[in-house]
């Protein structure tokens, strides 16, 4: 692994490091009352809201939003998912979500997702697959050369 990717670098309030995946961030939620169940828990279908909210915040750190993207004319819908449930969130808990971007995207961009709770507790896992499909044309394509472009210059790769 190249020391640039070894480093880390902080933020204000959320972390970037650049380890064995391609980035990690940190993205903190807090649980509103509204978000939990009648036994007390975060229900179960708010925890891809969760990772929603994760990777949004993980591709403003990358400098680049949904918005832009759509704006070029690619849009990333959701492809594939899977959640593991391991222990409960409850409400007003600080939640930490750790999302990792193991690699550089070609048709499809993988994320990873550790949520983590108030006592450091890995509580749920999860992953998602989104597609690179064109705007206009509602087909696949390949990630956009520019976004690719601001991905290795923020992991300091050249692949």
């Amino acid at each position: 692994m190249s020391p640039v990717r070894a480093a880390a670098v902080k933020n204000t309030n959320n972390v970037m490091e650049k380890q064995d995946k391609l980035f990690t961030f940190e993205t903190q939620i807090r649980v509103r009352y509204a978000e939990t169940d009648q036994m007390g828990f975060v229900y179960y279908g708010n925890y891809p809201q969760y990772y929603e909210v994760a990777r949004a915040d993980s591709m403003r750190k990358l400098g680049m939003t949904y918005r832009e993207m759509e704006e070029k004319g690619v849009v990333m819908p959701i492809a594939q998912m899977e959640i593991k449930y391991i222990k409960p969130a409850y409400y007003d808990e600080l939640l930490t979500v750790k999302t990792h971007v193991p690699e550089l995207p070609h048709a499809r961009m993988h994320f990873d997702y550790e949520i983590y709770n108030e006592a450091g507790a890995l509580i749920n896992k999860g992953m998602t697959v989104l597609a690179f499909i064109g705007k206009e044309s509602g087909r696949p394509c390949a990630a956009p050369s520019w976004f690719l472009d601001k991905l290795r210059e923020e992991s300091g790769s050249r692949v």
